[in-house]
């Protein structure tokens, strides 16, 4: 039998608690994120307010109704000049990782951002050793567009960081 498929949708209130756990993981056990306090639920409310206000999407991959993972666009950089440029968030629950999920959320992802109008979208990612977000970046289009060296220290460790982007517009 075949697993269910995911639903890729909006994200709603009542998704951020499953949205928060998620991060919590990444932030408290990896370095692919540079929080180092796990966002509150109260955070995730305030963030789906201020994305979804500003037109842009805040997607689910809705598993027969369990949050198997999320991805959404903010603005890259807080200077105005940069209000065409946002930038991807994609989280997946550790437990559903490897089914494509990363793929059906980046895709609907960056079609959404191009119905919302943003020029460019940036890719930041960490480098942990594993290529796997840096070849789904390059699928949907991405390509490199430089490294920051030693930008980042967590757990012990100075992390680099690969920047990607990809037009949404031409």
């Amino acid at each position: 039998m075949a697993p269910p498929q995911a639903v890729i949708r909006p994200a709603v209130p009542a998704d951020l608690k499953a949205v928060a756990e998620i991060n919590a993981h990444y932030v408290t056990n990896t370095v692919i994120t540079f929080e180092e306090t796990p966002p509150t639920v109260d955070d995730w409310h305030r963030k789906l307010a201020d994305l979804t206000g500003r037109g842009l999407p805040f997607l689910i991959a809705d598993l027969s109704g369990e949050v198997a993972g999320y991805a959404y666009v903010g603005p890259w950089r807080p200077k105005p000049a940069y209000r065409n440029t946002v930038e991807d968030t994609i989280y997946l629950s550790p437990e559903h990782t490897g089914r494509g999920l990363g793929g059906a959320l980046l895709g609907e992802l960056v079609s959404r951002s191009i119905a919302a109008g943003p020029r460019r979208m940036i890719a930041v990612i960490a480098d942990t050793g594993d290529g796997h977000s840096i070849a789904l970046h390059r699928r949907f289009g991405f390509t490199e567009a430089g490294r920051l060296t030693e930008v980042g220290y967590k757990h012990g460790r100075w992390i680099d960081t690969t920047l990607m982007q990809r037009p949404l517009a031409g």
